[in-house]
Order: C-alpha cells, then structure tokens, then sequence
C-alpha cells in the first residue's frame, strides 16, 4: 500500500515575525508548494511593534520587506543624564496590524488564525480541536520556550500607542530616554513617532526576573508622559512584552532539547544585547527558501547551524550583557549604554547589527569602564553565569 501524500508541503506553527517572514518568502519564491499556517491567536502578527535600524538589514531584505514596513525615519536619539544626541541611522518599524493585512492578502486560506497547536512532530501537526495534519516540512515558530541550558537577563516593556491634543514635536524616534528613575534595572522610554500626534511610547527595563508588573508600569508611563507635556486625546491600543537578552548557556544542550525544526526566539536568533529578531528573521526567511530538499530535516539541519554559529560569533555582546547585568548595581546599568552612546556612529551601527569589528570591541572597552572592574573581571567567562553543564 502506497504511503499516504501529506496534507500540505511546509506546515509553519506560529503566524508571528519568523514565521510569517518565512511563509512569505516561500510564497514569493517556491509558488508551487502548498504552504499552511497556524496561529494559536486571532490575527497574524499578535499586537506587536518590531522595529530595527536600517543598517542592520542586507541591501536584499531592505528590498523585500519594504511592503511590510509602516514607517522609516533618518533619525533617531537618545537621552541619558551625562548627554543626549541625535544619530543620522535611518530606523525602521513593523505594526504587527500592518503585517497581518499585507501576509493575510498573500497568504489568504493558507492562513489559519484561532489554530492553536498542541502537538508538533517532524511529519504531523495537532491541533487543539485534536485535528491531525500532514506535511513534507513541519516548522516550529510559536515564539520562545522555556530552558535550563541558557541564562538569560530579560528586557520587559510595557506601551500605548496614543493620539494626542497637540503635536509632540519629535522629528524622529526616542530609541533611549535614560533621564527617568532607574527602576527594577535599566529603565528608559521608548517613543516612536507615527504622525505629528501619534506616538508609541513604551516604558522598558533591562530587569533580572521576569515578571511585568502591568499596573506599575502603566502608572509609570503615564507619569513620563505627563511629563514631557503631551496631553493625551485617546489611547488606541497598547502592547506588552518579555523579551529574553542572552548572558550564556550551552547552546548544544540547547538544541539537544529542542526537538524540533525551530526557528526565531525558539532557536535563540535575535541580537543579544537589543533583544531585536527583525535581522536575523529576514536572514533565515531567505536561507530556507533557498534549500533545494525542502524538508523538516534539512529546515532543522540550517536552522541549528546558523543558530550555533551566531552564538558562537556573539560571545563579546553576552559578555557586555553580563557586565550589564552581572557588574552593575541594578540603578546604575544605565552608565554603561551612556557611555556606548559617547561612541562613534559608525561604531554603534555596526555594534546593532551585530558585526562589531575586533577594533569596535577593543573601542568599546577601552577608558574607565562604567562598571566596578573587579565585578566586571568576574563577569567575563560566561561559565559565570551558565545555569547548567553539560554531563
């Protein structure tokens, strides 16, 4: 008896960034395959705002995510209490409700949403209606999961987006306000302006736990925009998050326990300081698209490589995260991206893009370090702070 053809090719759990990114890149590129996606919740893309500088992205992915983008500036600042500048680096913006629109319309039925899914295997994919479906290629992209192998700080944020009386006066974004009390770490505000009276603002702390205080820190952003001297005509939506920001760990352990082809937050793809995953979703969306055998072997096979390899590369960034967070008095972290911040512009775009020459790294380090250097000598191997070894 002739083995049973799959219900679809390329079967992607999750409709969020990576996921997304991937079905539209196999749309554009492989036509032919029959592509499903499943998101647990009502529309692609959740409630989020993903953001990175232009320069972090190839000239190719420029290009190709241009229909997703909601917003471009060639500026943004930052505000700390030693200085405050303004950087020429173009900043760029995806609203997940933007994303959703343009996917959907690619997509159409190849898009589930309300699709919860319960059961993922290399072949098979369950559903929480206990519907079973088939596919050539099953890829796992339902956001982070829990693990002992890597030690992670975390970057918590809580924001409104909001329509005000008057304009705001901002010609660009706010990428860092550190001129706030430092609370529960390193506490800035975010400001993304998207008309003359409409601002995203969003409260962030580099904290130690993870646990987001929604009422604290709705009371602390209100306090912020106050402030400023914005008066608020109506919030329109607000977004939450916890982000994972990579001190160390063993990334084979990691992989070893993760059993399946996973890819952005779930394969530990994202920027290690900054937590952004916008550059490395577009870099991977690219890369699977160009495999020849399409398979969730060979999806899993790129995705580990890849994974393992940046880690390997990013070891100089989780060694800055652990100063930052291993180092510094939980108030004083700011101190630390104050003093990048004095740095070249040249310099720091190629520090968020993650290709940081050996000069940046030394240039980073030289001088009086922001930090007390015994607590910085001791926060440099990153078995410092590796939760487990492996047996």
């Amino acid at each position: 008896m002739a083995p049973r053809e799959p219900d679809y090719d390329v079967i992607i759990a999750g409709g969020g960034l990576a996921g997304g990114l991937i079905a539209l890149r196999l749309a554009a590129l492989r036509p032919e395959l029959r592509l499903l996606v499943l998101e647990g919740g009502p529309v692609l893309g959740g409630v989020h705002t993903w953001c990175c500088f232009e320069t972090d992205l190839t000239p190719d992915a420029r290009q190709w995510i241009a229909p997703l983008l909601s917003h471009r500036w060639d500026q943004y600042q930052v505000r700390f209490p030693a200085h405050s500048r303004t950087l020429s680096t173009p900043y760029i913006s995806i609203a997940s409700s933007h994303f959703a629109e343009v996917i959907g319309k690619i997509l159409g039925a190849s898009a589930w949403t309300n699709a919860p899914v319960v059961g993922l295997e290399p072949r098979r994919v369950t559903l929480a209606d206990q519907r079973v479906l088939t596919a050539r290629t099953v890829i796992d992209a339902r956001g982070p999961t829990p693990g002992d192998a890597l030690a992670f700080g975390w970057q918590k944020f809580l924001g409104h987006e909001v329509e005000l009386t008057r304009p705001h006066g901002l010609k660009g974004p706010i990428v860092m306000d550190a001129t706030v009390d430092q609370l529960d770490g390193y506490r800035f505000l975010y400001a993304l302006p998207f008309s003359d009276t409409r601002l995203l603002i969003e409260d962030t702390r580099y904290s130690d736990g993870e646990d987001l205080d929604r009422d604290q820190i709705r009371r602390d952003l209100t306090d912020y925009i106050e402030r400023q001297g914005w008066k608020v005509a109506s919030l329109e939506r607000e977004e939450h998050g916890v982000l994972p920001i990579a001190l160390g760990g063993d990334i084979d352990q990691w992989w070893r326990e993760t059993p399946t082809a996973a890819v952005g937050l779930r394969a530990a793809l994202f920027h290690p300081v900054t937590g952004y995953s916008l550059p490395d979703a577009t870099r991977l969306a690219d890369e699977i698209a160009a495999l020849p055998d399409l398979t969730t072997e060979t999806v899993r096979y790129l995705v580990e490589v890849r994974s393992k390899t940046a880690w390997d590369q990013r070891g100089y960034f989780r060694m800055l995260n652990r100063m930052l967070f291993r180092a510094s008095a939980p108030n004083k972290r700011y101190r630390v991206m104050e003093r990048f911040y004095s740095l070249p512009q040249p310099l720091i775009e190629r520090f968020y893009a993650a290709r940081a020459s050996l000069a940046d790294k030394a240039r980073i380090l030289i001088g009086k370090p922001p930090v007390p250097i015994g607590a910085a000598l001791a926060s440099i191997p990153e078995s410092s702070v590796t939760k487990r070894t492996t047996a």
